[in-house]
């Protein structure tokens, strides 16, 4: 390999401005793709098509209406709903939500359909007209029917009638993007109206149908602060650490032309970003720049030692190729395991970071070194630099390896024994934190008012015009109440509800008579009533199917872990068949989606993982040609993960989807350091020098690279864990610990062992 080399190295100097224009318009080109990139903010983009989960929650919005729902939660400052002041507001913000695009229903106390009889009549009517007319007595009849009334405590008015509720459903468009950021707006512009109005009232305001355009903010916010402050500082870490201007101005050069590279093929292939992989650019940013200070490192040494710049640049290649391009191969095979995910997001995030790994290498051996040559690049000769730190280092490592083996193995077994606490779980209103003002609306609505998370069931009769049968009727009151017992359970909309009510009203109001018709026509009478007496947009379409042969039961939810949701339907599911088979399938839901999707990936990304860490374990074997030493450097690459996951499960023990990513993420890279050291130890050894001697090189050639490259990836990672998106955080978080640990073990750990097991 080093007659090609060698070869390349001398065209690439001989030719460098050649090199330069063509590493120019190659970005160029593929820069033109920035035009076309698609930016979505459907959480259906999440899902690959033929996801079970979501086909049952289609066939579900198809059968009766769509989920897209808000809520806003009214709380008046005085601590009741039931006043003239109160109530007005509730009623003036209920007819106004009429007006915003794509509602299909707005439902409150105000607007309530409450049944009374009079004589043999049925009358239906509003529970509240006219709030700031009503008397007393009226707020007193009125808060006494609201707080007794199960179809309202706990979904539009509290149990302790402090808080009031309006729930909102939507029919959106199939790519809902333009149709939920004005109905966000709207919303938030009659919220603001009606503030002005009553200054005394405040306002919170959630629901599914806002988490995509929350969610996107989030991602902007990232992208506007989160990546100019990790570019300044890797920019500034560069610049401390290599002392050097133009050296770290070529860094900055090959970082941009990396990022933009990447980003264009985005365009230009038609992937879509969203708020899951809309921090690929950040960890490209951080990637594309730890891979080329190797090269900037060796160069500057090689001057420093009285090298003149061209020939330490031929030096640099010589020694940087290889290892540089085994360790992009490391990272992108790290990376392509993310196509085992279950979700599409985080496939494109792997895709997207392998590409720009290939794209930061190419730069890296034809941009970086050809744009060195042609810069007035300056190093002061004789400055050791950082090698005489490491020089110490290495030779106190030979020294004390055997304690620094023994104790290095004891934290290890210490923080991989906080493992077992950590939690793989998952829950979409806790994926932003407080800072977002949305956050602290949901958590207020969870808290004061009712549940955000929801199951959904079509409880079927079996046949046409069956959902009036008193047989029927006792399977979903049975199932109903099953559910009203569950400790997790806020609420139970459900059509039984309905029809005990109307038992009542055409049994003279008698509350003996609360109870489920026992006769099938009269059962129908009632609910045809029912429906002729009902006003406009009121009626029950969204709660029966069009051959009255099925009804829908939606279980509201309090904030439950993924894998409490999962366990609870499927105790639902067990009661079903014990008790009403054939009643209902499996319950859909937007919560639940997510629910599952929350295992399948952690699942899949487990076995695209240790695909990757196969793979990247035969390559180190072949690199080293030595099963033994193959096997010696996988310790400091296994490790560090479980150590970072160790320490997680002791501070935090829940970690969302981004714990399925580390491992694969982090691998990849942590590979890096130790193909680097292992390369050099290895060189040593072949020129005949023993294993302490060999160990003491390496530290004096690359330990000072190998500790810039860890504080920019790590300073780098860092920066994501500012972000109020936990995806964003946890993973920067979790991968800058990983690092951490890979570098200690790396130094530390590694060569212990191989003075211990590499006797020839």
């Amino acid at each position: 390999m080093s007659a090609p080399l060698n070869r390349y190295i001398a065209f690439l100097l001989r030719r460098r401005r050649l090199v330069l224009a063509a590493s120019v318009a190659a970005m160029l080109i593929l820069a033109v793709g920035l035009r076309t990139i698609v930016i979505s903010n459907d959480w259906r983009d999440m899902l690959d098509e033929g996801n079970p989960q979501l086909v049952a929650f289609d066939a579900m919005e198809a059968t009766y209406s769509a989920t897209n729902a808000a809520v806003i939660a009214v709380a008046p400052k005085g601590g009741s709903v039931f006043t003239r002041e109160a109530l007005a507001a509730v009623e003036e913000l209920t007819e106004a939500l009429w007006q915003v695009p794509r509602t299909t229903r707005v439902d409150s106390i105000t607007n309530y359909n409450h049944t009374e009889a009079e004589e043999d009549d049925l009358i239906v009517e509003r529970l509240v007209d006219d709030a700031g007319s009503l008397g007393d007595e009226d707020l007193a009849r009125i808060r006494k029917i609201a707080l007794s009334e199960s179809s309202l405590v706990g979904r539009l008015v509290s149990g302790d009638g402090r808080v009031a509720g309006l729930v909102i459903s939507f029919a959106l468009p199939e790519r809902s993007d333009a149709a939920e950021i004005r109905i966000y707006n709207h919303i938030r512009g009659l919220l603001e109206k009606s503030r002005k109005t009553h200054p005394d009232i405040e306002y919170h305001v959630t629901g599914n149908v806002f988490v995509n355009q929350v969610l996107t903010e989030a991602a902007q916010d990232d992208m506007g602060i989160l990546a100019p402050a990790a570019f300044f500082i890797i920019v500034a870490v560069s610049a401390v650490l290599l002392r050097s201007l133009f050296g770290t101005l070529s860094l900055v050069a090959v970082v941009i032309f990396t990022v933009i590279s990447t980003m264009g093929v985005i365009g230009w292939i038609g992937l879509v970003l969203n708020a899951a992989n809309s921090s690929v650019p950040l960890i490209i940013m951080t990637l594309a720049i730890a891979h080329s200070v190797h090269v900037v490192e060796a160069i500057i040494t090689s001057m420093r030692q009285g090298l003149d710049k061209d020939s330490a640049i031929a030096e640099s290649l010589r020694d940087n190729a290889w290892p540089v391009f085994l360790t992009t191969a490391t990272t992108m095979i790290g990376f392509f395991s993310m196509n085992a995910s279950d979700s599409p997001p985080f496939r494109v995030l792997g895709n997207l970071v392998a590409f720009g790994m290939l794209c930061a290498y190419v730069y890296s051996m034809t941009l970086l070194p050809a744009l060195l040559s042609v810069l007035p690049l300056r190093a002061r000769q004789g400055s050791a630099g950082g090698s005489g730190l490491f020089d110490r280092l290495g030779a106190f490592v030979v020294a004390r390896r055997t304690l620094l083996f023994w104790g290095l193995a004891a934290v290890a077994i210490v923080l991989v024994a906080g493992v077992p606490r950590v939690e793989l779980t998952d829950n979409w209103t806790q994926h932003l934190d407080e800072r977002y003002e949305f956050r602290r609306d949901t958590d207020f609505v969870i808290e004061n008012l009712t549940g955000v998370e929801t199951l959904e069931y079509s409880l079927d009769s079996g046949r046409e015009g069956g959902i009036t049968a008193p047989a029927y009727l006792k399977k979903v009151e049975a199932f109903a109440e099953w559910y009203r017992a569950q400790p997790e359970v806020a609420h139970v909309q459900v059509f039984t509800n309905i029809m005990k009510r109307l038992n009542k009203n055409m049994n003279g109001d008698n509350p003996a008579f609360y109870r489920l018709p026992e006769n099938a026509q009269l059962a129908a009478q009632y609910l045809l009533l029912y429906e002729l007496s009902v006003p406009f947009g009121m009626d029950l379409n969204n709660r029966i199917n069009v051959a009255k042969s099925a009804t829908r039961m939606t279980v509201t939810l309090k904030r439950l872990k993924s894998e409490e949701l999962r366990a609870l339907e499927a105790r639902g599911q067990k009661w079903l068949s014990a008790n009403a088979p054939g009643l209902a399938k499996e319950a859909s839901g937007y919560s639940l989606i997510f629910a599952h999707l929350a295992i399948q990936n952690t699942l899949s990304m487990l076995w695209g993982t240790l695909t990757g860490m196969i793979l990247i374990s035969l390559i180190l074997i072949w690199i080293f040609k030595s099963l033994r030493l193959g096997l010696i450097s996988l310790v400091p690459n296994l490790i560090p993960a479980a150590m970072a996951f160790g320490v997680w499960g002791y501070l935090y023990s829940e970690v969302g989807p981004a714990g399925s990513l580390v491992t694969a993420i982090a691998f990849g890279i942590v590979v890096d350091d130790t193909i680097h050291f292992m390369s050099k130890y290895l060189k040593g050894r072949r020129e005949g020098l023993s294993a302490s001697d060999a160990v003491r090189t390496t530290f004096r050639s690359v330990g000072f690279a190998l500790f810039s490259t860890t504080s920019i990836l790590v300073l780098g990672f860092l920066v994501f864990a500012t972000s109020g998106f936990a995806i964003t955080w946890m993973l920067g978080l979790l991968v800058a610990l990983t690092l951490s640990f890979a570098l200690i073990l790396d130094l530390l750990l590694l060569p212990p062992l191989l003075i211990a097991l590499d006797r020839k």
